[in-house]
């Protein structure tokens, strides 16, 4: 691991501030918390596309709720 140093620009920095004391964390854990909820959002549409795509072949199975084995 290293370290990474990053320039922001005044209204980034301004930003970064307001966040810190918003969520009560460190500049450098927010900016980390930041990168993973980004990363998730990216596996979320990587999915969703995968879905699309079965969709759009006509190949997407719905179950009712009365259907499903809970158990």
């Amino acid at each position: 691991m290293g370290v990474i140093s990053i320039r922001l620009n005044d209204k980034e920095e301004h930003i970064l501030k307001e966040l810190t004391r918003y969520y009560n964390e460190d500049k450098s854990s927010l900016i980390k918390r930041s990168l993973i909820d980004l990363y998730e959002d990216k596996l979320d549409f990587e999915e969703i596309e995968k879905f699309e795509k079965i969709e759009k072949k006509g190949k997407v199975k719905f179950k009712e709720f009365k259907d499903i084995d809970l158990y």
